[in-house]
């Protein structure tokens, strides 16, 4: 197959080569990519990070060998663009410039072969909470030491929360809420190993400006490190005109920029809830990271509280270990912001240290992230100037503020995050829930789609904004599989193999998909593992998350492209690929089987309207209802195609043949 033509980013769209708007929808490839597979990294594998610098991340997200059945089967689905994961770790694990360049072969290979299956790539330099050690992914180990942090002492001295650490490997229950709570990964925002870095890392030259590493202030060492992995990997894609760009940073935390030194955030503020866990404000996590114990208030959802409240103190530290080197200054005491005392007790020296600079009061996002999105598109885009900036922020700020300043870089795309909290933080799904935005209920299934389609439409608001029209990349959207203590998995195991085992997963991603398309979005699910297990330890490999739509658990026909795949009846599904001028409207009716296309025809454009019709929503065949147009079909590929030879509004109707449910 021939790669796909490249895309341009103009205005609120994706715009290919003849004219025509293409409409992007994938998958994030994939949820294991975060760890190395050489050793298998896998957080319910115990570890003490001591090989950091052997691992291989070649084989995620999956081997070469086995790469042609998954992209087979992502390209069954549909799905035409792949969020690639990739992580500054995989790159430059060994040491200070010391680049995998079979990784880099690696990766380009696997950006070929989804190419030759008709794929785009964003390359998604992929992080959370810092680092494998902090509890997430992302940056490799040794920039610890860079900066004076002992790595090996971070989960002892309760600077993170990491689930090798924290987990029982001998407690056969699966989940075990009083070590390592349910999705609890985020709370490390807070933790020091967390915070300090994404503090030096975004504002090392305002917070700690005495701090240098190899004649360079932290900052400068740290992001050039950064940018340097980024260029590598872009040199190896830069001639494939399938690669769409790159992500500037997945899920960037501000560190404690903008927070006040004494601020523990206990109660909620308005579009700024507290967070559940232990509720550490800097100052507490600086006392405590140089060998200090101290009571904290602990967070937890209180139903009958309607919020998150303190419901108890815990001591922090109690083995009183410092995670400083021996020699090593803490920078924010040299900074002039604490100090600690002979004594062991602490002094706050200016509170908001971390919210004013020379006399003004910073904003993370406008102050640091975007200058930072701004230079990731310059690195980037001087080795291929056509390739988009997919820009990120915080995400926690994201579901209340989801505007980024109005001058962005060339080739920006808003590459926001968007999940129904209620679900990821409770692993439920209901027919009745709480809108965190607007703070009011919603109702069945009319008034779930209805706040999912606010939410959405915030985000696409904000795209607007930036130079004077953006388009809108969902990076990341998703549900979590192993609902309700994995009932589906259950009954999959008890012989169930009827569509039914995904009811409840498959009523949720209808009403999300039928938001994108009621707003046009573009976005790539969270996410498809090729590693997923129906085990409440493994999920995806990664501190218990499961939201896989593939399981080679649910492999029990390997004839069909389609075993394997979970809540398929919802999320594969016909969509407008490109579209012959303006697209207006999309929708599509799960149950009926009905699809609609509206759009208003450009007969400029010397290429039809194409739409993924897949096979497996239409078993027995399909019908078209399309005046105007020349339509012509694709049995193979899967599509169908439109050509429009007048201006005008023009409407698509796909149906299931009659006789079909």
């Amino acid at each position: 197959m021939v790669l796909p033509d490249r895309l341009r980013v103009a205005g609120d769209w994706f715009i290919d080569p003849a004219g025509r708007v293409s409409i992007l929808r994938g998958v994030n490839l994939g949820g294991d990519t975060k760890v190395p597979y050489t050793p298998n990294g896998a957080t319910y594998i115990p570890t003490d990070f001591s090989d950091h610098r052997d691992v291989s991340f070649i084989g995620r997200p999956f081997p070469l060998a086995e790469a042609g059945e998954h992209l087979d089967r992502l390209e069954a689905w549909g799905f035409n663009v792949l969020r690639l994961l990739t992580t500054w770790e995989a790159v430059e694990h060994g040491g200070p410039g010391i680049m995998d360049a079979a990784y880099l072969d690696y990766y380009k290979k696997i950006c070929e072969l989804a190419g030759e299956h008709g794929m785009y790539i964003m390359v998604d330099f992929h992080e959370d909470v810092w680092s494998r050690m902090t509890g997430g992914d992302g940056a490799p180990c040794w920039l610890f030491e860079k900066v004076g942090i002992d790595y090996t002492r971070l989960s002892k001295a309760d600077a993170a929360l990491v689930m090798q650490h924290a987990y029982d490997f001998t407690d056969p229950r699966p989940h075990q809420p009083e070590r390592y709570p349910m999705m609890c990964w985020g709370q490390n925002e807070r933790y020091l190993g967390n915070a300090l870095m994404w503090t030096l890392f975004f504002g090392g030259t305002d917070f700690a400006p005495g701090l240098e590493i190899d004649g360079q202030n932290v900052q400068e060492y740290l992001q050039g490190h950064y940018f340097a992995c980024q260029r590598a990997i872009g040199e190896r894609v830069k001639d494939l005109p399938n690669v769409l760009g790159f992500d500037s940073l997945n899920e960037p935390r501000n560190g404690w920029i903008g927070q006040a030194m004494d601020d523990r955030h206990v109660k909620a503020r308005k579009h700024d809830p507290a967070m559940p866990g232990i509720a550490w404000s800097p100052i507490d996590a600086l006392h405590a990271s140089h060998g200090h114990a101290i009571a904290l208030p602990f967070l937890e959802l209180r139903i009958s509280k309607l919020g998150i409240v303190p419901v108890r103190d815990v001591v922090v530290n109690p083995d009183r270990i410092s995670v400083w080197l021996e020699g090593k200054a803490d920078p924010f005491q040299d900074a002039g912001a604490w100090k600690l005392n002979p004594d062991g007790s602490r002094e706050i020296l200016r509170n908001d240290f971390f919210q004013v600079v020379n006399g003004r009061r910073v904003n993370a996002t406008r102050d640091y992230v975007m200058p930072f999105i701004h230079a990731a598109a310059r690195n980037i885009q001087s080795i291929n100037p056509g390739w988009a900036i997919f820009g990120e922020k915080d995400p926690k700020e994201t579901v209340y503020d989801e505007s980024f300043p109005e001058q962005g870089p060339p080739g920006f795309v808003n590459a926001s995050h968007w999940y129904d909290n209620a679900i990821s933080g409770t692993k439920h799904v209901r027919r009745v829930t709480l809108d965190v935005v607007a703070m009011r209920p919603a109702f069945g299934a009319r008034g779930i789609q209805a706040m999912y389609t606010r939410q959405l439409a915030r985000i696409k608001a904000a795209s607007a904004r930036v130079n004077n029209g953006s388009p809108t990349f969902i990076g990341e959207f998703g549900l979590i599989m192993d609902l309700d203590e994995g009932k589906a998995f259950k009954r999959w195991a008890s012989g169930d193999h009827s569509p039914d085992v995904w009811k409840d997963h498959e009523w949720a991603f209808d009403l999300m998909f039928n938001a994108m398309d009621s707003l046009l979005l573009n976005g790539t699910l969270w996410n498809y593992t090729a590693s997923n297990r129906n085990d409440l330890r493994m999920g995806d490999g990664w501190n218990q998350e499961d939201l896989s739509l593939y399981s080679i658990d649910q492999r029990d026909n390997p004839s069909d492209i389609n075993s394997g795949g979970r809540a398929l009846r919802a999320v594969v599904r016909p969509f407008a690929r490109f579209v012959q001028g303006k697209p207006l409207a999309m929708r599509f009716n799960m149950r009926s089987g009905e699809f609609t296309l509206r759009f208003e025809a450009d007969p400029a454009i010397a290429a039809p309207t194409v739409i993924f019709v897949p096979r497996f929503q239409y078993p027995a065949g399909f019908e078209i209802e399309a005046h105007g147009l020349t339509v012509l079909r694709d049995e193979v590929k899967q599509v169908v195609t439109a050509t429009a030879s007048a201006a005008g509004r023009h409407e698509i109707v796909i149906t299931r043949k009659k006789g079909m449910k």
